[in-house]
């Protein structure tokens, strides 16, 4: 498609055309932080379902989802000055979603672990959002300290290098070989993601999921083994 046409016909009726960037298969790390803010959220939301989840029937999960929801979204963006009496609230993404300043109410009561069995089962809700609030903001804190991962260059993959594909799947004593036939740079001139090629099959994968072995797209260097 013509995205610049595309982008220009619509912005004659005032609407903005969006492309997206799909992350490469196999490579949810490059989601960054809201890949771990979706691993956190699972985690915390998987420990409760295993423990109360024969506690809610249908209803009460939407419930439960939605007030997770809730909590997350209400997680502050920005920062503001705690010495100045009259600064404005950290803004938070419920307030973007639903345009107002207090989205979030406070929980209505105190409840306990024997609201599990209470014939009110709306305290049911209220007590797991409760916990799956402790647990997920013990996940969510952690992703806000410094990220060790990643933090060095590396030398790019090239096309031509013969790489090693890790995959969890390949059949014991198979050594999965390919080609690298195309490269895709990120806009700060990294390669991340690679096309391989394999006999007639053609992958696109990340570069923590293949092996250098041997660089032949510098012919003027020796190969790295």
């Amino acid at each position: 498609m013509d995205q610049p046409k595309i982008s220009q016909e619509l912005l004659k009726d005032s609407c903005d055309w969006v492309t997206f960037n799909m992350n490469v298969p196999t490579a949810s790390h490059m989601g960054g932080t809201w890949e771990r803010l979706i691993r956190s959220i699972r985690q915390a939301l998987s420990t409760l379902l295993q423990k109360h989840g024969q506690q809610l029937d249908d209803e009460l999960l939407r419930t439960l989802m939605t007030e997770a929801e809730a909590i997350v979204n209400s997680r502050p963006l920005t920062y503001v000055d705690m010495v100045a009496p009259d600064s404005e609230e950290p803004l938070t993404p419920s307030q973007l979603l639903m345009l107002k300043s207090k989205v979030v109410l406070p929980p209505p009561g105190v409840f306990i672990q024997q609201d599990l069995y209470c014939r009110r089962r709306w305290r049911r809700v209220q007590y797991l959002a409760n916990q799956f609030w402790s647990r997920w903001k013990t996940e969510y804190l952690s992703t806000l300290q410094e990220r060790k991962k990643w933090q060095k260059a590396q030398q790019n993959l090239e096309v031509g290098n013969i790489v090693m594909m890790v995959d969890d799947s390949t059949p014991r004593c198979q050594w999965q070989l390919a080609r690298v036939v195309e490269t895709y740079p990120s806009s700060d001139g990294h390669i991340r993601k690679v096309k391989l090629q394999t006999g007639r099959s053609v992958f696109e994968r990340p570069i923590h999921k293949v092996v250098l072995l041997l660089d032949q797209g510098r012919p003027d260097e020796e190969p790295n083994a």
